[in-house]
């Protein structure tokens, strides 16, 4: 037997892999869609660890389909070619000129950026965007708002920005059985032909449901749900979470993602995640450990 005392850096080391056994054994061969999005992009290091947080997820037998946003790099080139550009309840008024943008930004330079951060990491991934194959059919996207004064509701005319209505899930099971990850831009037809940008945390909640993900991941900016003394809210259901918005405590971007989130547990999803994108590794911090590193909502 050996004298010497084994390190305490590497005993923990060891003790994080038996901790995250029986998550690995739970989620063996089962599909996780992450969407990834917000300041994190923009964080070469950041994108260093999502990358190779989604190629061990692959290694260990979990299924991931990546969908991104890019709404910072979208209001960059803006800005560079002098188009402007204004949001309703954060969804940005998309015209011709915009939605061109959109797709040339998102299914152009971003996807296939994390695409190749993944093959970098040693993954193989593809990226695609919903217009590809027909992958994901929209949608004109709908929305009313009530003036403050009157209570009066007006319908608003987002321009190109769609919703999902159909997902071909065939192709991402064809891509993610022969040992690709899919890296999917939120860009999509409609049903008249034209092209629409999709909110990228809708696009990854239809996906998660259309092919019946054990989670949906939104990474974000922030924490997760905060209660009003800035407490991380762990664990929320549909019940609770009308209780939140009625009290005031989500209130704004928030709201829609939770929206995404109870939307995609109702068509199946086992439960929905929204983390911090810029915590390294939060990720595997969320899916591997007892404490986990987020907000998860189950139906």
């Amino acid at each position: 037997m050996s004298d010497h005392a084994p390190d305490p850096l590497m005993l923990a080391k060891a003790e994080t892999l038996t901790e995250a056994l029986p998550y690995i054994q739970k989620y063996v061969g089962k599909t996780f869609v992450v969407k990834y999005g917000g300041h994190a992009m923009g964080d070469p290091d950041r994108a260093e660890d999502f990358a190779e947080d989604i190629v061990l997820l692959k290694a260990i037998g979990i299924n991931p389909v990546v969908v991104h946003g890019g709404g910072p790099q979208i209001g960059t080139m803006l800005k560079r070619l002098g188009i402007q550009s204004s949001f309703v309840d954060g969804l940005r008024v998309t015209d011709a000129a915009t939605a061109e943008v959109a797709e040339m930004v998102l299914a152009g330079a971003i996807n296939k950026e994390i695409a190749s951060w993944i093959g970098r990491a040693g993954g193989t991934a593809v990226g695609i965007s919903g217009k590809d194959a027909n992958l994901v059919t929209v949608r004109k996207l709908t929305r009313t708002t009530r003036d403050p004064d009157s209570a009066i509701e007006r319908e608003v005319d987002l321009g190109f920005v769609g919703e999902p209505i159909d997902i071909k899930r065939q192709i991402i099971d064809v891509m993610t059985s022969s040992g690709v990850i899919p890296v999917i831009a939120p860009i999509a037809m409609g049903e008249d032909g034209h092209t629409y940008n999709v909110n990228a945390d809708t696009m990854a909640g239809a996906v998660a449901g259309a092919i019946g993900a054990a989670r949906l991941m939104l990474l974000t900016d922030v924490p997760g749900v905060l209660s009003k003394d800035k407490k991380l809210l762990t664990d929320l259901d549909p019940g609770r979470i009308e209780a939140l918005i009625a009290d005031g405590t989500i209130s704004g971007g928030m709201i829609p993602k939770l929206e995404t989130c109870l939307a995609a547990v109702k068509a199946g999803v086992e439960a929905a995640v929204i983390l911090d994108g810029r915590v390294p590794h939060g990720l595997l911090l969320e899916i591997f450990t007892r404490q986990g590193a987020g907000t998860l909502v189950r139906a």
